[in-house]
């Protein structure tokens, strides 16, 4: 009884703890004017690979610009690339993995075959190469990651499926009549649903870090956009002498898809203690 109300307190503090960094990031992102008074693209010459100080807090880059509101700012696009980059996936995976499961036969074999296609490459290599195909910027960054992610989704889904449509409630639901349309809305997505749910939250912290890569690479977010990646890519040669424009930006990644991880690992335990 003990080591269950422990780990009831556990469970707890990890929620809590993700949803406090995850709503700072979202604070930043949706006020970072209230935080500095800097223009993150102005261009300051007399300040060039300045150090941390009371007026530069993060120091400046090359360009004499203000590290701590590139790293604000940076927070409202990361963020946007983050969530954009999931939710699509999330619903087509979802989809997906859906008929792909209930229906099965034919359609699950042809689906699953597609899925091997994608399967058979790295998430990053496709995703880069659909980049150098369409050509860098952010709206190229969306769509490889739209047509890549959705392939665990599918997977994830799939298998909830096979399990739930042979369950007595489904079962019963076809007994009396009802369509496919209404079981599956009914009584199919409610129960394969918070699963996707869950990894949806950690897959988050995947998007940010593989939108940072990208930018770092020069196939995302273009200069002199703030962007987390793209700040570190732009200090990687100046490490030496001016390490701030790297590691501050990289502490915030590092933090924010912390977060996102906790949440996840906060809903999955909830939910598995709730099966119990």
């Amino acid at each position: 009884m003990a080591d269950k109300i422990k780990k009831k307190k556990k469970i707890n503090i990890s929620l809590l703890i993700g949803i406090i960094i995850v709503s700072a990031a979202i604070i930043l992102a949706v006020c970072p004017s209230f935080f500095t008074t800097f223009d993150p693209e102005a261009i300051d010459s007399q300040s060039m690979l300045a150090p941390p100080s009371a007026l530069h807090l993060f120091g400046t880059d090359n360009y004499g610009r203000d590290i701590f509101a590139r790293v604000i700012y940076s927070a409202r696009i990361d963020l946007f690339i983050g969530v954009g980059a999931m939710i699509v996936p999330f619903f087509i995976g979802t989809a997906v993995g859906i008929i792909s499961g209930y229906y099965g036969g034919k359609i699950d074999a042809l689906l699953m075959r597609i899925l091997d296609i994608f399967m058979a490459f790295p998430y990053m290599v496709l995703a880069i190469a659909i980049v150098a195909i369409t050509g860098a910027g952010i709206k190229a960054l969306f769509i490889s990651m739209w047509l890549v992610g959705w392939k665990e989704y599918t997977r994830l889904v799939r298998s909830e499926v096979l399990v739930v449509k042979n369950s007595e409630y489904v079962e019963a639901a076809k007994v009396l009549g009802y369509s496919d349309l209404r079981v599956i809305m009914r009584s199919i997505i409610p129960n394969v649903l918070s699963s996707a749910i869950v990894y949806g939250a950690s897959d988050i912290v995947m998007c940010m870090m593989s939108g940072a890569a990208m930018s770092y690479l020069g196939l995302g977010v273009q200069a002199p956009t703030p962007e987390w990646g793209a700040i570190i890519s732009g200090g990687k040669a100046f490490l030496s002498v001016a390490w701030w424009i790297t590691v501050f930006p990289g502490i915030f990644l590092v933090i924010t898809g912390l977060g996102f991880s906790l949440i996840g690992d906060g809903l999955s335990d909830m939910l598995r203690q709730k099966g119990r």
